[in-house]
């Protein structure tokens, strides 16, 4: 299972700079509105040093991360949903991703534009989400219409329950507020789900800030990551020995990527598992809570449907031991069965009809 980040936000906010710097792809970034048309889309390995450690000892011929996909869309202008700008006709390419990541403008530079004219990252941040509520007030208003008609003349039980969570939608919308504050229940979240509705999504807001602020607390809001996509570009064009060297200098821990990444994994409720072996060593993203049957069906869903156990040893313990014969040796080994719940880090050998 690998996972998608939309990233959105105003024209002009280093959106495709950022782009580029985290899956080193060259795309179209120059001091413009609407630059970006197309949706630009990268895949990216994420980072995990756990892998090449356990591929060593476990003689691996291949390393196989899991990924993350970014897709990048063109900038959103206040009237978006109106038809200003190239209106709001690109929100279609992030639909269908899993989270959605708001690019705000914290960085000042007056060789680059700003469509207001000044930096206000609060405001951009109302503009941009005011932007996604209209999109969304528009496809449950539509949505709602039809279920209405539906259901004329006659009672239906599962129409009812759809009108019901669409109208609660449509008042939540109607008062610019999010999707995502909605307290739902699983079954509302399943109807809804068919719609694909933006503000639904989890949100992460990244500021793209100033060199001299890198490594500095400048007060963001809690959840909130701050990324500069101008050092994170000339990273991207460095050697990853010369990058690491380049971070130490800046004082910086990780990478915007894994930065990036690690909030996306917090935000989305997930972890990685583990398969190691001679043909390959491979990282798997589950949500946190999977029960070892369903982690089973990542790898294929044979394996879901037909699981007796898992063998499982930390990844920590299997590296110390030195290989998977030696951790059974040693007693490390536990022997699972459907109840099990995966944990962030096991190493894993599944066994199934």
């Amino acid at each position: 299972m690998s996972f998608s980040l939309g990233i959105v936000g105003l024209p002009n906010v280093g959106k495709s700079t950022l782009f580029q710097a985290l899956t080193r792809n060259k795309v179209e970034a120059s001091n413009y509105p609407f630059c970006t048309i197309d949706p630009n889309v990268g895949v990216v390995p994420v980072p995990d040093p756990r892998l090449e450690k356990l591929a060593e000892i476990s003689k691996s011929a291949k390393i196989i991360p899991t990924t993350i996909e970014f897709v990048d869309i063109a900038g959103l202008v206040k009237g978006a949903s109106e038809g200003e700008g190239l209106g709001n006709k690109f929100l279609s390419h992030i639909r269908e991703v899993d989270a959605i990541v708001q690019v705000v403008r914290r960085f000042k530079d007056t060789n680059v534009t700003h469509v207001h004219g000044e930096i206000n990252p609060d405001y951009d941040k109302q503009i941009i989400n005011l932007e996604l509520i209209l999109a969304d007030l528009d496809t449950v208003s539509k949505h709602l219409s039809k279920v209405i008609a539906k259901m004329k003349g006659s009672y239906d039980k599962i129409l009812d329950k759809e009108k019901v969570i669409l109208e609660k939608c449509q008042e939540t919308l109607e008062k610019n507020e999010l999707l995502n504050t909605l307290d739902l229940e699983p079954e509302e979240k399943k109807i809804l789900h068919q719609l694909n509705l933006l503000t639904t999504k989890p949100f992460i807001y990244l500021y793209n800030i100033d060199e001299n602020d890198i490594g500095k607390d400048i007060g963001l809001p809690d959840g909130s990551i701050a990324i500069c996509a101008k050092t994170e570009a000339e990273l991207a064009d460095l050697e990853e020995g010369e990058a690491k060297e380049y971070l130490k200098e800046l004082g910086i821990e990780k990478s915007g990527l894994e930065s990036l990444i690690v909030a996306s994994y917090k935000l989305l409720n997930l972890i990685t598992f583990i398969t190691t072996g001679p043909e390959e060593t491979r990282a798997w993203t589950v949500t946190d809570g999977a029960k070892a049957p369903q982690a089973a069906g990542v790898i294929h869903t044979d394996f879901e449907a037909g699981f007796i156990r898992a063998e499982i040893i930390n990844w920590q313990t299997l590296l110390d031991d030195g290989g998977w014969n030696q951790g059974k040796e040693a007693g490390h080994m536990r022997m699972e069965g459907k109840e099990y719940i995966i944990k962030d880090g096991d190493t894993v050998h599944f066994h199934f009809n």
